[in-house]
């Protein structure tokens, strides 16, 4: 059962990244790969805090996701002034960075990892009440993206990623939008990684690499770009096949670069064969040039 809790509870998670990665990229339109870093500092915030300074873990796994929606309104300022492969470049960038910088701190622990970080429920009521834990904030992020993209709100991001000109000719201020999408798309990853960090108890550099983002860009493209409920049937189907895959006992040197080219396979795959992935976006999302073919 251990094992089955533990899947459920990665699926959990990739759905919160997989939907908030879909609000940055596809409600906002925003070309950043740098989801996983966000991750990655909610993760290793919320480990420090709880673990070093002796905070609640649940407020050390709300005060993550705050400091990862902090770091990202300071790459935002930045790197939303450029567009497109710029901005593209600039998220690579950042996440890479960020990355070497963990990896050579001390207080990190560096590029071993970071361990002994505090458990949350397990102890006291068991996994399943971490299971539970797990679906209730996937649920809930799910559930607000879907009501800030169906309602005013979302008009107006929908009027931004289509003609930002005519949307700025309107008098409404382009780059505060951007810069909330991305916040909030970023913050919800790093509530992410407090979860993650206080079930495993164990977080490393390498968790959070660009395979992590290939992933999570499959997860959406396959599900269904500007959909609801596509990142969410991509993310639990995309989970449960490297779960599947670890079952044939390949090397870890073949299973990692096969996982790789899986993902990356799909995405191409998709791209030309079913763009709008495996459930279409409704016609708010679907954009001018989509509704023309």
């Amino acid at each position: 059962m251990e094992y089955f809790y533990t899947v459920v509870i990665l699926m959990a998670l990739y759905v919160i990244l997989a939907a908030s990665f879909n609000f940055v990229i596809g409600y906002g339109g925003l070309v950043s790969i740098a989801h996983p870093v966000f991750y990655a500092i909610g993760a290793y915030a919320s480990a420090l805090l709880a673990r070093d300074m002796g905070v609640p873990v649940i407020l050390a796994i709300l005060a993550g996701g705050l400091i990862a929606l902090l770091a990202s309104v300071a790459l935002a300022l930045s790197s939303l002034r450029v567009s497109g492969d710029y901005l593209l470049i600039g998220s690579i960038g950042f996440q890479l960075g960020t990355l070497e910088v963990i990896k050579n701190l001390h207080w990190t622990g560096g590029a071993g990892g970071l361990s002994n970080i505090p458990s949350f429920l397990t102890q006291t009521l068991g996994p399943q009440a971490y299971v539970a834990f797990a679906v209730a904030v996937a649920m809930c992020t799910v559930l607000l993206l879907r009501w800030i993209a169906h309602g005013p709100y979302g008009r107006a991001m929908s009027a931004m990623r289509d003609d930002e000109l005519a949307f700025a000719a309107l008098g409404r201020n382009a780059m505060v939008m951007k810069i909330t999408i991305f916040a909030l798309g970023s913050g919800l990853a790093g509530l992410a990684g407090g979860i993650y960090a206080h079930y495993f108890r164990f977080i490393a550099p390498g968790q959070f690499d660009l395979l992590q983002s290939s992933a999570l860009l499959t997860m959406v493209v396959v599900g269904g770009l500007r959909s609801t409920w596509g990142p969410i049937v991509g993310a639990i189907a995309l989970e449960a096949l490297p779960q599947a895959i670890t079952f044939i006992n390949l090397p870890p040197s073949v299973l990692g670069p096969l996982q790789g080219i899986l993902f990356t396979s799909l995405v191409l795959i998709f791209m030309f064969v079913r763009p709008q992935g495996l459930i279409a976006a409704s016609a708010r999302w679907r954009g001018r040039q989509e509704e023309a073919r």
